[in-house]
């Protein structure tokens, strides 16, 4: 019996340490075999295994995503494509299964979209932007070394650097490091969540009283604010409310 429970102890240590250095091959074989043989619960075990440790991996989301929705869990369905599309928005597939999936929510809540230049701001300092913006911000430094060394080094009379392009590249360079910021700032943030239980209320300011709505499972929620267990969120449509945290989980 000593044995047995030795070897057992030794195996699910052994699997914890490969998931922890990032070997998810083992997990994503059976994950992958099961959801071929729509084994769809097993399939989903092997794949959360692998989300448990966060990694960057957009297509392990996509795969929940298709599990969850397999199983006709449309909340886990919506949710896991929505944190695929955070780490990589263009990921096309998880765009269309997305909408595919928010297509059988009932009393589905459609968005309405924001103004152009809020939208054309969310592109340009979209998380996955983060990184080029401060190489760009650092090349951008760079060259105004460069040039105001030259500048220092080059003889009188010669044909000289203008001396408004150092200001210039160190206007962009402010810029840069401004898209930068805020794109790493979002990259770390949650501010989105998914609606996990059927025909959740939302509440006014004084989260009492009759409720404004009644949220299907499965909608896309922006968070604007928290207060105790209440969150203040903005629907897709643009309305505003609060709701307990409790029925939503954050992207």
């Amino acid at each position: 019996m000593r044995k047995l429970l030795l070897i057992v102890a030794v195996l699910s240590e052994s699997v914890l340490c490969s998931l922890a250095a990032g070997d998810y091959s083992s997990q994503w074989k059976k994950g992958t075999g099961f959801y071929l043989q729509k084994q769809y619960d097993s399939a989903a075990y092997y794949f959360e295994q692998i989300a448990a440790l966060k990694p960057e991996n957009a297509e392990v989301y996509y795969n929940l995503g298709n599990t969850y929705y397999r199983l006709n869990m449309i909340g886990l369905s919506v949710l896991n494509y929505e944190r695929a599309l955070r780490i990589n928005p263009e990921y096309k597939d998880a765009k269309d299964n997305l909408i595919l999936t928010q297509s059988r929510i009932s009393s589905h809540i459609p968005y309405t979209g924001d103004i152009f230049f809020i939208n054309w701001w969310q592109s340009l300092t979209r998380a996955d932007h983060s990184t080029a913006w401060a190489v760009s911000a650092l090349i951008a430094f760079a060259l105004i070394i460069v040039l105001l060394v030259i500048r220092h080094f080059q003889k009188a009379g010669g044909s000289r650097i203008p001396v408004q392009l150092p200001g210039v590249l160190g206007f962009i360079c402010l810029c840069l490091l401004i898209l930068a910021f805020v794109s790493g700032r979002n990259m770390e943030s949650h501010s989105g969540a998914v609606v996990m239980q059927n025909d959740a209320p939302l509440m006014n300011n004084e989260q009492k009283g009759k409720p404004l709505a009644l949220i299907p499972e499965g909608t896309s929620l922006k968070i604007k604010g928290e207060k105790g267990n209440w969150i203040e969120v903005m629907l897709p449509d643009g309305r505003s409310g609060w709701i307990q945290q409790n029925l939503v989980t954050r992207i």
